[in-house]
This record gives C-alpha cells, sequence and structure tokens, in this order.
C-alpha cells in the first residue's frame, strides 16, 4: 500500500535539508562562496576541524589546509579544478582547530544557478584512522617477509657452517699432526703458523655465521646491560679512532636479562666498530642503555612487554634506505674488500633473536645511524632450566 505523501512546500524543504545536514557528525558538510569563503557549517565540521559555527562561518576554508600547501595555492587550484570539471575528489593532510593534522578525503561540487557560480559544496571525512590501520598493516607485512627472509638465509647459512666447520677441524687436525711432526724447521714453522691463524679466523668466522642460523647455544645469565658496558668501556673505546668521541649514556637500575654476557660484549663492540668505520676517522659515538615496553616483530604474540635495550648512535652519513633490509644478511657489506667480512651485523641479529630479543635500526641519509639490540627483561623468580632451555636451538 502507497503513502501518500503531502507536496512540500520550498521552506519544508529547506527545514528537512536543514535537519539531514546537522543529524550528520561524521562528515563536515559546508557551503563555500565563490571565493572559498565559509557560508554554512554542520556539527560534523564542528566534531572534526574543533571550530563552532560562531567561529569559523565568514572565514576563508584554506585556514583547513597545512601552511605548506596554503601557500603552494592547493586550497585556490582546488575550488578552480571543481568548477572546471563538475567537481573534484582527493585526499590529503588539513590541519584543526587545535594544530594537529588528520587525513581527509575531501569532496567539492560546484554549486551553479542559470549558467552563474554561486559557490561550493564541501564534504570532508577524517580518514587518519584508515590510514595508520593500512600503515600498521603495511609495516606487519614487511616485518613478516623481512622475518621470512632472514629464516631462510639461516637455514641455508646454519647448514654452510656446519661444513664448515667439520672441513677446519680436518685442516687443523692436520696441521696440528704436521707442526708435531716437523719441530725446530724454521722453514715451515712459519707458513704453518700462518695457517694455523687462518683456520682460527675461519673458526670465528663459522661461530659468526652459527649464531646468526640460530645453531650455536649460547650460555645465557642473567645479566645489568649497564654494569656490563662499564666494566667493558675500555675495550669499546680502544675500538675507536683517535678523532672520534665515544660517550656513555647508562640508566641505573635496570631489569636484568637472560644472554651470553661475551656474545653481547662482542655484538656492542660489533655495532661500535661499524659506527666508528662510518665515521671515517672524526665523529661521535654514543652507547645508551634503557628500557621500554616494546612488541617484539619476529613473534606472532604483538602484545607489549618490557625490554631493555642497548643502543649504538653515530652521527655519520648514515644507511641508505634501499640498504637497510640487507645490512643483516650475512656477507652483506659496503666496506672495501678486506676491510670486513659482512658477518658483524649478523651475528647481532642472530643474538639477538637466540636471546628472544630482536634488533632494531634507525636510520636516514646525512643523520647518522642507531642500532638497538632489544633483549626481554629477565624475571629472576624463573628457573635457570626453564629459560635456559627456552634459549638454546641446535
Amino acid at each position: 500500500m502507497l503513502r501518500l505523501i503531502q507536496p512540500k512546500t520550498l521552506e519544508d524543504e529547506s527545514r528537512q535539508l536543514s535537519l539531514l545536514i546537522k543529524s550528520v557528525t561524521d562528515y563536515a558538510i559546508y557551503m563555500l562562496d565563490p571565493d572559498g569563503y565559509i557560508c554554512s557549517w554542520n556539527p560534523g565540521g564542528e566534531r572534526i576541524k574543533g571550530y563552532t559555527a560562531q567561529e569559523i562561518i565568514g572565514e576563508h576554508f584554506s585556514r583547513f589546509y597545512t601552511p605548506e600547501d596554503a601557500v603552494a595555492g592547493v586550497p585556490r587550484n582546488n575550488l578552480a579544478t571543481a568548477a572546471e570539471k563538475g567537481g573534484l575528489s582527493a585526499e590529503g593532510w588539513r590541519v584543526r582547530k587545535d594544530g594537529s593534522r588528520f587525513l581527509a578525503s575531501i569532496v567539492i561540487e560546484p554549486i551553479w544557478e542559470n549558467g552563474n557560480l554561486i559557490g561550493f559544496a564541501k564534504v570532508t571525512r577524517d580518514v587518519t584512522e584508515r590510514h595508520s590501520s593500512q600503515k600498521r598493516l603495511e609495516e606487519a607485512r614487511d616485518a613478516l617477509l623481512q622475518a621470512q627472509k632472514m629464516e631462510a638465509i639461516g637455514k641455508l647459512t646454519l647448514g654452510l657452517a656446519h661444513d664448515f666447520n667439520n672441513l677446519l677441524t680436518v685442516i687443523l687436525n692436520s696441521l696440528d699432526v704436521i707442526a708435531a711432526r716437523t719441530t725446530g724447521s724454521d722453514n715451515i714453522a712459519s707458513p704453518l703458523k700462518a695457517a694455523i691463524r687462518a683456520c682460527d679466523r675461519g673458526a670465528l668466522l663459522t661461530r659468526q655465521l652459527l649464531t646468526f642460523g640460530r645453531g650455536q647455544d649460547l650460555l645465557p645469565q642473567s645479566t645489568d646491560l649497564s654494569e656490563l658496558i662499564r666494566k667493558s668501556g675500555d675495550l669499546f673505546e680502544r675500538a675507536c679512532a683517535e678523532q672520534v668521541s665515544l660517550r656513555f649514556e647508562l640508566a641505573d637500575d635496570l631489569p636484568r636479562v637472560l644472554v651470553d654476557r661475551a656474545q653481547l660484549e662482542a655484538a656492542i663492540l660489533n655495532l661500535v666498530s661499524n659506527s666508528r668505520d662510518a665515521l671515517e676517522g672524526t665523529g661521535n659515538i654514543v652507547v645508551r642503555t634503557f628500557a621500554s615496553p616494546m612488541k617484539n616483530p619476529l613473534q606472532a604474540d604483538t602484545s607489549e612487554c618490557l625490554h631493555v635495550c642497548a643502543e649504538v648512535a653515530d652521527d655519520g652519513p648514515g644507511i641508505p634506505p634501499e640498504l637497510q633490509a640487507k645490512v643483516f644478511d650475512p656477507f652483506f657489506t659496503t666496506k672495501e674488500v678486506g676491510k670486513g667480512s659482512g658477518l658483524g651485523l649478523s651475528q647481532v641479529f642472530g643474538l639477538a633473536t637466540q636471546s628472544s630479543g630482536f634488533v632494531q635500526l634507525v636510520s636516514n641519509p646525512g643523520q647518522g645511524a642507531v642500532l638497538r639490540i632489544w633483549l626481554p627483561a629477565h624475571r629472576e623468580e624463573e628457573s635457570g632450566e626453564r629459560t635456559q632451555g627456552a634459549l638454546r636451538r641446535g
């Protein structure tokens, strides 16, 4: 059955339209005159942008744009495009009354009467949360891909390292036998010592590869990061060039962490040495410790828990964005041939992940580099057997 609707007067239609617009709070809906000055305002505009109708009517709508967009003439160009093409839909950053920025999805429709442009209808929606969600999703996807890549490389590295270690063992045992049978022969002693030193170097590289591939058992101990770094301060200072300033900013009373102390000391030494090389002889390095709730991007559990951080920061040239995803790969290095094996940062990565932590790199070209080793805070009441078992993986 059809309901008979009484014909509306112009006054009734205007009243209903006004009620409709005022009931919308998720969208800012307002009108502009041909020059861009605001003629009307709805509650959605106040909720999204922070201005009351009394404050904003009569003002130019360019005040919603960022200063850089306003200087570039974006508001004027948007109106011109809408008038020329019959409308405009776009997204861009806008500014609220309190100065905060939000991502806006905007629509501008020209209003014509008898062929004359009498103004514009303007609709704005705050889509910041959608943008943030997409960004978080992209970051999570990138972290997952990076974790999968590192896992695949780790498995390959682990197999190679075990085979290489077996070969080194045979070579080193053979050299020991030769050394025992050639006592007093100067012609053989010197090259023999060089061969043994090369094997020792190969064994060190193998241990670094095993650490990266999580194939080496660590010896975790309850550790105060600040105390460990203080005791090793002389070692880190000797690793720096004379013109490099090394400073320590170590927090007191940090939660303890469960980590292999020798491996952690080697990892921080690697980071300090890398910063020294990046500075090319002059600059500043800061070693810091602090604690903060963090999410481990390498674990399925996305909840935050307390982590302790050992950070090494420098004011060098920084790391180009296109290289940042590769710096923890085994044998990847930007140093000249003979000046680096490319295993230093992979050892850092392996130690952190094998200790249930993770590594974080923050760098922009020309603004230095910051490398952080995040380790979960250790509760002393956990049994050593239980925690040690969780960290060992052969």
